[in-house]
C-alpha cells in the first residue's frame, strides 16, 4: 500500500510517523520545501517528498500513478483567519484544492480518502449545548468554518460518484511539534508556549488566544487518521477527534508549567478571545474505531518537550 499526504506539517508527518512503523509507503506533496522538517520528524524512515501543488491536477495524477498510491490524506490547507487573506487564496486552496484531490481520486481509482477536517466546521453560532456530536449544524459563516463544510461536501459527492471510501476527521486543536506555516494560531500558542518554557524566556500571547479550546495531541491524532487508513468499511465516516474537554488557558498554561515551572506569560492586549467552552462527543469513534487520546494532557507535554528538545538539539 502507498499512501499520497497532502501537505506536510504537523497533521500529515504525525500520521506519516504512525504509517511508516506498519511498513506503509508514504509520499507527501507540498510546493514548500519540507524536506528537512519531514526528516525531523520521521527520522531514518523511507518516504518520497515532491514539490508539487495540490491544486495541480496533472501533478497530483502524475504522482499517484509514479508511486501506485491507493490511499490519499489530506491535509493540505490554510487554517484560521489565513483563510480570508486574502479569501481569493484561502479558497484556491482549500476549495480548489480539495476539487482537485477529488477528481485525480475519480481518475485514477483511487481506493480510500481520509480527510482532515476541524471542529471549525460546526456552526458555533447556533450550537448552545455539548457535547458536541457529528451530526450537529455545520458551517458558522467565516470563510475558514465555510471553507472546511465546503471540502467535506465536494469528498462526499465524489465519493459517490467515483466509489472510494470516504473517512473525514474533524479534529480539535492540534499541538505538537510543527511549523504551523498554514496558520493555526491555536499550534503556534502552544509551541510558544513550550519553547519559551524550554529557554526560559516570556511567552508573549495575544489576548485573542486566551480562549477555552479544545485541543487534541498531534501524535493521538496520527494514532486517529492511521486507523481510518486502514479500518474496514464503517456505517458512519464522520468522525470527532479530540480531548473530550474543554481546556482553559489559565489550564493550558499550568499543563506547560507543570513540566517548564519556570515558564513566563504576557498577554499581549488586543481583541478579546471567543470562546468555544463545549466539548465534542467523541463516542463515535470510541465504538467504531476504538480510538480514544492515549496521552493525557500531563503525558503530552512531557512528550512534546522532549521530541522539541531533541529537534533543538
Amino acid at each position: 500500500m502507498t499512501t499520497l499526504i497532502t501537505g506536510a506539517g504537523l497533521v500529515g508527518t504525525s500520521f506519516a510517523q504512525e504509517a511508516v512503523r506498519r511498513g506503509e509507503k508514504v509520499v507527501f506533496i507540498d510546493p514548500m520545501p519540507r524536506e528537512d522538517f519531514i526528516r525531523a520528524k520521521l527520522g531514518n524512515a523511507d518516504y518520497v517528498y515532491t514539490n508539487e501543488d495540490v491544486r495541480s491536477l496533472p501533478g497530483l495524477i502524475s504522482t499517484i500513478n509514479e508511486h501506485k498510491v491507493d490511499t490519499i490524506v489530506t491535509t493540505a490547507s490554510v487554517i484560521g483567519k489565513r483563510v480570508g487573506d486574502p479569501i481569493h487564496f484561502g479558497y484556491a486552496l482549500n476549495v480548489g484544492g480539495t476539487q482537485a484531490v477529488a477528481d485525480a481520486a475519480r481518475l485514477t481509482g483511487i481506493k480510500r480518502i481520509v480527510h482532515i477536517s476541524t471542529f471549525g466546521a460546526y456552526d458555533w453560532r447556533k450550537i448552545t449545548e455539548g457535547p458536541v456530536k457529528e451530526d450537529n449544524m455545520l458551517g458558522q459563516g467565516t470563510a475558514y468554518s465555510n471553507s472546511k463544510v465546503s471540502q467535506e461536501m465536494i469528498l462526499e459527492a465524489y465519493a459517490a460518484d467515483a466509489g472510494y471510501d470516504l473517512f473525514m476527521l474533524r479534529l480539535g486543536n492540534v499541538f505538537g511539534v510543527g511549523h504551523f506555516w498554514g496558520g493555526s494560531g491555536g499550534g503556534q500558542k502552544v509551541q510558544d508556549l513550550v519553547m519559551a518554557g524550554i529557554k526560559g524566556e516570556t511567552a508573549r500571547i495575544p489576548e485573542e488566544q486566551t480562549m477555552d479550546f479544545v485541543y487534541l495531541y498531534a501524535k493521538d491524532c496520527g494514532r486517529a487518521i492511521d486507523m481510518c487508513a486502514t479500518a474496514g468499511a464503517q456505517t458512519e465516516n464522520v468522525f470527532n477527534i479530540a480531548y473530550p474537554f474543554v481546556t482553559s488557558f489559565d489550564e493550558l498554561v499550568a499543563a506547560v508549567r507543570a513540566q517548564l515551572p519556570n515558564l513566563k506569560v504576557e498577554i499581549v492586549p488586543g481583541t478579546p478571545p471567543l470562546n468555544r467552552a463545549l466539548a465534542l462527543d467523541i463516542t463515535r469513534a470510541k465504538d467504531m474505531l476504538g480510538w480514544e487520546p492515549q496521552f493525557s494532557m500531563e503525558d503530552a507535554f512531557a512528550d512534546y518537550i522532549a521530541d522539541l528538545k531533541t529537534q533543538m538539539g
